[in-house]
C-alpha cells in the first residue's frame, strides 16, 4: 500500500460521495453523532435568536433613562429569560453539538461511545427549552429572582399555586443540567475508549483535549447546580428548610452549590472555543501550532483549577477575610494555563502566512476580545476592585466579552470552518466578511460601555437610571440593534449556500486532521475501517503521512 502526504490528499478536489442529503433525519430519533451535532447547533441558534430579541428589547428600554418601553416586572423577567436562554439553550447546546458533531471524526471513531443516550441527551434540549419559555407566561415567574435564583426572594410564591413560574424554571434548569451530564459521560467515554489505533493522548487534536477537559468540569461540577436547584424546588413546593432562613435555612449554601459550577461553566463554554481557536491559527497560518503538549496540558489545569475559584462571586456576601485572600490568589492562578494558550496562539501566527479567511477574522476577532476579557478578568479577581464594582455593570461587561466576544465568535469561526465538511457546500466570503465586520464592531459598542459605567457606578438589572449614564447606555443600545442586524447575514449565508452553494471538494482548506480526509459530507459511519494514525496532526509542511492505511478514508484511486 502506498502512503499518501497529507499535502497529496489535499490536492483532491473532487468530492466524494458522503451522508444521505435527506432533510427528514433531522427530524427524526437518530443515533448518528453527526445528525445529534446538527440538531444541537440548529436548535441551539433557534433559541439564540429568541434571546438575542430580547436583548434588544432590553437595550431598546435602556436608550432612554426612563422606563417607557416595558413595564418594570416585564423587564425583570425578560432579563431572567435573557440570561438563562443564552447559556442553557444557546451556548451549551451550540458547544454540544460541534462536539458531538466533530470528535469522533477527529478521534478516528465510527459514533460516540453511547448513541442512543446521545439521541437522548438531545431530546431532552427542546423539552426544557418547551418548559423554561412556558415560564415567562406563568404567574410567579422568575422575574422576581433573576437568572441565579437566589433565595430568600426566588422561595416567594405569591400566587399561592404549586405550578408557577419559578417552579417550571426550576425543573427547566434541573432536566437541563440532567442532559448536559448524560452528554460529560458520552463524551469522556467516547474520549478515552474509542480513538483509532496509534492516536494516541499526545496525538489528539488540541480540540479533542478542550471537549474532554470541559467534560470532565461538567462531570464533577454539574451535580452541584442540579441538586442545588432541586433542592430550592423542594423548598418551594414540598416546604423543605434547605435555604428557607425562616426555617433555619441557609440561603448562602445555594450561593455554594450555584457557583461552585457556575464559574467553571465558564470554562466549560470558552475550553472548546479554546480548542476552536487552537484548529483554526494553524491552518490559515501554515504553522505547525506552536507547544502542542503544553497547550494541551493547559486545559487539564484549567479544569483542575475551575474547581477551586468559586468564591470570588461571593465577596460581597459576607465571606472572612482569608477566604478572600485564598480565592482570590486561586481566581489569578488560574490565567497562567489560560495566558500559556494565548502566548502559544500567538506564536503560531506570528511569521506564518495568513489566509484572512471569515473563519480566520473571526478567530482573530475571537482571541482579542477574550484577551481584554482576561484583563478585566484579573481586575475582578482583586477583592478591593472585586467589592468596588460588584453588582454593576463593569461586571456584566467583562462577562459579555468573554460569552459573545470570544465564545460567540469562536463559534461562528467554528460554523464557517467545518460548515463545508459538515454540508459539502461553500459558503459566500463576501457575505462572511461582513458577517464579521457588522459582529466585530456591533460587540465592542454594545459591550465597552458597560465598563465605564460600571466604574460610574451604574447598577445592573434596571430599567430605568440616572441621566447622567445616559451617554453610554446610547452606544450600548445602538451597537445591541448591530448585533441583532447582524445575524441577517449569516441566516442569508448559511441557508443560501447549504440549499444552493457551490459544492465544497474534501478539504477546501488544506487542512490536517481525520475529518477532512474522508468525503464531506461524511458517510454514515465515517471511516470504511478505522484509520490507523501514524503521526501527530499537526505537521504543516511535512511530508510525513497521517495515517498508514488512507484506504480507510476513501481516497480516490486517481490521486494515487
Amino acid at each position: 500500500m502506498t502512503n499518501l502526504s497529507v499535502e497529496a490528499i489535499a490536492q483532491i478536489e473532487q468530492p466524494l460521495p458522503g451522508a444521505p442529503d435527506n432533510w427528514k433525519r433531522f427530524f427524526s430519533f437518530s443515533t448518528d453523532h453527526k445528525v445529534i451535532g446538527i440538531q444541537y447547533l440548529v436548535t441551539a441558534f433557534f433559541f439564540f435568536l429568541i434571546g438575542g430579541l430580547l436583548a434588544m428589547v432590553m437595550r431598546g428600554e435602556l436608550i432612554t433613562p426612563e422606563s417607557d418601553l416595558v413595564d418594570r416586572a416585564v423587564y425583570n423577567a425578560m432579563f431572567t429569560m435573557h440570561g438563562t436562554i443564552m447559556l442553557f439553550l444557546w451556548t451549551f447546546p451550540a458547544l454540544l453539538g460541534l462536539s458531538n458533531y466533530l470528535v469522533p471524526l477527529m478521534i478516528g471513531a465510527k459514533d460516540m461511545a453511547f448513541p442512543k443516550l446521545n439521541a437522548v441527551a438531545f431530546w431532552m434540549v427542546p423539552v426544557f427549552g418547551f418548559i423554561l419559555m412556558a415560564s415567562f407566561f406563568v404567574p410567579g415567574g422568575p422575574s422576581q429572582s433573576g437568572w441565579w435564583a437566589y433565595p430568600p426572594v426566588s422561595l416567594q410564591n405569591p400566587t399561592g399555586n404549586l405550578i408557577t413560574g419559578q417552579t417550571l424554571w426550576l425543573v427547566a434548569v434541573a432536566i437541563s443540567g440532567v442532559a448536559s451530564i448524560m452528554g460529560a459521560v458520552n463524551f469522556v467515554t467516547t474520549i478515552a475508549r474509542m480513538r483509532a489505533p496509534g492516536m494516541y493522548w499526545f496525538r489528539m487534536p488540541v480540540f479533542v483535549w478542550t471537549v474532554l477537559a470541559a467534560q470532565i468540569i461538567q462531570l464533577v461540577g454539574l451535580p452541584a447546580l442540579t441538586a442545588g436547584a432541586i433542592m430550592l424546588l423542594l423548598d418551594i413546593t414540598a416546604g423543605t428548610s434547605f435555604f428557607d432562613p425562616a426555617k433555619g435555612g441557609d440561603p448562602v449554601l445555594f450561593q455554594h452549590f450555584f457557583w461552585f459550577y457556575s464559574h467553571p461553566a465558564v470554562y466549560v463554554i470558552i475550553l472548546p472555543i479554546f480548542g476552536v481557536f487552537s484548529e483554526i491559527f494553524p491552518v490559515y497560518a501554515r504553522k505547525p501550532l506552536f507547544g502542542y503538549k503544553v497547550v494541551a496540558i493547559s486545559s487539564l489545569v484549567i479544569t483542575g483549577l475551575s474547581a477551586v475559584v468559586w468564591v470570588h462571586h461571593m465577596f460581597a456576601s459576607g465571606t472572612p477575610g482569608w477566604m478572600r485572600m485564598l480565592f482570590m490568589a486561586t481566581t489569578m492562578l488560574i490565567s497562567v494555563p489560560t495566558g500559556i494558550k494565548v502566548f502559544a496562539w500567538v506564536a503560531t501566527i506570528w511569521g506564518g502566512k495568513l489566509r484572512l479567511n471569515t473563519p480566520m477574522l473571526f478567530a482573530l476577532g475571537g482571541l482579542t476580545m477574550f484577551v481584554f476579557a482576561g484583563v478585566t478578568g484579573i481586575m475582578l479577581a482583586a477583592v478591593p476592585f472585586d467589592i468596588h464594582v460588584n453588582n454593576t455593570y463593569f461586571v456584566v461587561g467583562h462577562f459579555h466579552y468573554v460569552i459573545y466576544g470570544a465564545t460567540v465568535m469562536g463559534m461562528y469561526a467554528a460554523i464557517y470552518h467545518w460548515f463545508p465538511k459538515m454540508t459539502g457546500r461553500m459558503y459566500s466570503e463576501g457575505l462572511g466578511k461582513l458577517h464579521f465586520a457588522l459582529t466585530f464592531i456591533g460587540t465592542n459598542l454594545n459591550f465597552f460601555p458597560m465598563h465605564p459605567l460600571g466604574l460610574m457606578g451604574m447598577p445592573r438589572r434596571v430599567a430605568s437610571y440616572d441621566p447622567e449614564f445616559a451617554f453610554w447606555n446610547v452606544i450600548a443600545s445602538l451597537g445591541g440593534f448591530l448585533l441583532g442586524m447582524s445575524t441577517l447575514p449569516f441566516l442569508l449565508n448559511i441557508i443560501g449556500s447549504w440549499v444552493q452553494g457551490e459544492q465544497a471538494p474534501k478539504n477546501p482548506w488544506r487542512a490536517i486532521g481525520l475529518e477532512w480526509l474522508i468525503s464531506s459530507p461524511p458517510s454514515a459511519e465515517n471511516f470504511e475501517e478505522l484509520p490507523i494514525v501514524i503521526a501527530e496532526p499537526y505537521g504543516y509542511g511535512k511530508s510525513e503521512p497521517l495515517v498508514s492505511n488512507p484506504d480507510a478514508l476513501e481516497v480516490a484511486h486517481e490521486s494515487r
